[in-house]
């Protein structure tokens, strides 16, 4: 393509996300104000109910909030992360356990309580699966060579605890394998 396309396409992208993240700000400004007037009528029903539901839209802010990040995640690095992702659907699956949770006393001897409890079980398994993604998908951005090609600078030792270091035996085995085997880092 030619070089004034990709970069009308490259402003166009910027636009629509713009709009995106301006949506999702709006959505979590409204649903703010919601909890805010449910949290109001606190003395006139029961706590339970009402606490499930600030509860339920609070939870619904945090799914905005890691959209956003998303939005703009994507926008500052201009790729897509899975990540924030990863953490909608766990927040997604605790607000829907915390919801079936505060009906389960309602449905209790009824057919659905069974319906429910598998739903709950499989939601479950949603944040236990999404869980084990979002820490594998952390440690492999961990990896040296991921490091590299992400474009961080600074290597990553094999313990995973941040920039090669001198003093630990991967850096010691670096100098060694350059010929300083008897040099000391410097002051």
């Amino acid at each position: 393509m030619k070089d004034w396309t990709e970069k009308a396409i490259e402003r166009a992208e910027n636009v629509v996300y713009l709009v995106v993240a301006a949506i999702l700000l709006l959505i979590a400004a409204v649903v703010l104000v919601q909890a805010a007037m449910t949290f109001t009528t606190l003395g006139s029903t029961d706590v339970t109910d009402v606490a499930a539901k600030v509860l339920d839209l609070l939870l619904l802010v945090f799914i905005v909030v890691e959209l956003l990040f998303a939005v703009r995640t994507t926008l500052s690095r201009r790729e897509l992360v899975a990540e924030p992702f990863i953490l909608v659907g766990i927040i997604a699956s605790l607000k829907e356990i915390v919801v079936l949770s505060v009906k389960a006393p309602d449905l209790l001897g009824k057919p659905e309580f069974a319906d429910m409890i598998w739903l709950i079980g499989i939601l479950t398994a949603t944040i236990i699966v999404l869980s084990l993604s979002g820490f594998l998908l952390r440690r492999k951005e961990r990896e040296p060579s991921e490091a590299a090609r992400s474009g961080n600078v600074a290597a990553v030792d094999r313990d995973g605890e941040g920039p090669l270091d001198e003093d630990d035996d991967e850096g010691q085995e670096k100098r060694a394998a350059a010929g300083h085997e008897g040099a000391s880092p410097a002051p």
